[in-house]
């Protein structure tokens, strides 16, 4: 019971990513759940895996499927570096190693170069206003986001009545930074508060980066 409850809880907090996620499916024919050739096509060790997968840019999610297992083989594909998503743990891409996989949760990483954006804890889609943000973002490389909402209750967005936030992390400068927003639809939200968590290889920043988007471009220092 008590790893279902913390997936839920997990799955409300990361309801931008997976909403922008699906808005990208429909106006652009992304796919969501991706098997990892599509991502990391110059790493030959990804051929052949059939039971990991990417959700997303960012999430490699290895499920456990052998009964009463605690632990599984796992291989992060090649690139700038992964971090564990519960731990925080900073691992080096092209590596294979055996992941600890206790009953209440399943190895999942973080792609270095993420931006992760997501909602206040909630139990239920719309019990908070969408008019703060928080955005976990992963050092390692550059990165890039499309943050996209809706009214989220009819289909106006067939209408072209969307908005999309781009959002660039540069990992030399440190920064995030949020562009002019594109689209609108009605009751979308004027300002918005960002709250900014920095994952670093030498540890999670508890300091949180607040500033206040108003649809026009921020840069936001992280270090």
């Amino acid at each position: 019971y008590q790893s279902i409850l913390n997936y839920m809880k997990l799955r409300y907090r990361l309801m931008p990513y997976i909403y922008s996620l699906a808005g990208h499916a429909y106006h652009s024919d992304y796919t969501i759940m991706r098997g990892l050739v599509m991502d990391f096509f110059d790493d030959a060790n990804v051929l052949n895996i059939n039971d990991q997968y990417m959700f997303g840019p960012s999430f490699l999610v290895c499920p456990v499927s052998e009964y009463k297992a605690r632990s599984r083989k796992v291989y992060l594909p090649k690139c700038a570096g992964w971090y564990d998503l519960y731990t925080g743990k900073f691992l080096n891409g092209g590596q294979e190693f055996v992941a600890d996989a206790p009953y209440e949760r399943i190895p999942v990483f973080v792609k270095a170069g993420s931006i992760i954006p997501k909602g206040k804890p909630m139990e239920y889609t719309d019990q908070y206003p969408d008019d703060e943000l928080f955005i976990d973002v992963y050092s390692g490389a550059n990165g890039s986001f499309e943050l996209y909402s809706d009214e989220g209750t009819n289909y106006n967005y067939e209408k072209g009545e969307y908005s999309i936030i781009p959002m660039v992390y540069d990992d030399e400068a440190k920064t995030l930074t949020l562009l002019d927003r594109q689209g609108s639809y009605k009751g979308m939200p004027e300002i918005i508060k960002i709250n900014v968590e920095y994952i670093q290889p030498e540890g999670r920043n508890d300091i949180l980066f607040i500033a206040e988007y108003t649809g026009k471009n921020i840069v936001i220092q992280l270090k």
